[in-house]
């Protein structure tokens, strides 16, 4: 799980831990490939996640659809064969964080529709992450719905195809807003629980593995080769 492929704000007070530098993503990758991993999108690795295929698969996601993911994110991904899925805020596109950009003090550009459709047609996924970013659980049935349902069906008119994976905003959920998506028609939801996904895992509730500023490369590997995150509970901001 990434937002930010950029180096942080000096002036940043708050979450600093949301950006990962385009070096240091870069090295990431780089070690992923090294190690025999193939990094994938959700939908590409659906066969893996449903137990149909095997193999080293890693699943590369980044929320909010943050402009730096095109323009640092999606060279390095290509240049070792990857593709990722970036959530879409569809309410927001071209426009910047407006759910948290008054706390962080930092207004972050978010990919244009035109953005959105250089980075589809460089092979990566777009996927949902509501109309404008609420805590879906206090939200009421039509709210509920006009961020899941509406959210799709935007996505869906500006890629002229079908938006079928969905992520919800800073991981909240329960199983009203799970149903929800479900009847949506996403095939497959992230959350921000901590953890490595494997055939068992229910699709509308898979965990990931927050990827931060002060991750080391060796604390990169621990965290998402090995069972490091899969002992521990609880939620990211996302």
């Amino acid at each position: 799980m990434y937002h930010n492929i950029a180096d942080a704000p000096r002036d940043l007070q708050v979450y600093r831990s949301l950006y990962v530098s385009p070096r240091v993503f870069a090295r990431q990758m780089w070690l992923l490939q090294r190690l025999g991993y193939t990094g994938m999108s959700m939908t590409a690795a659906a066969p893996y996640l449903r137990g149909e295929q095997q193999g080293r698969v890693a699943v590369i996601t980044l929320d909010d659809g943050y402009a730096d993911n095109l323009e640092a994110a999606m060279p390095v991904l290509q240049r070792y064969g990857f593709s990722a899925t970036c959530y879409v805020v569809s309410g927001q596109i071209g426009q910047y964080n407006g759910w948290d950009a008054q706390r962080l003090g930092v207004r972050k550009p978010l990919m244009t529709a035109t953005q959105l459709r250089e980075w589809h047609a460089g092979g990566m996924e777009i996927g949902a992450h509501t109309r404008s970013h609420p805590r879906l659980t206090q939200c009421d049935e039509t709210q509920l719905r006009d961020e899941v349902h509406g959210g799709k069906a935007e996505l869906e008119d500006l890629l002229a195809q079908p938006v079928t994976q969905f992520c919800y905003p800073y991981g909240d959920h329960d199983d009203r807003v799970v149903e929800a998506t479900r009847e949506a028609g996403f095939i497959a939801a992230t959350t921000t629980d901590r953890g490595r996904a494997i055939p068992a895992t229910d699709p509308w509730r898979l965990p990931r593995i927050q990827v931060a500023r002060h991750h080391l490369l060796p604390q990169f590997a621990m965290k998402t080769l090995s069972g490091y995150e899969d002992r521990r509970q609880g939620g990211r901001r996302a």
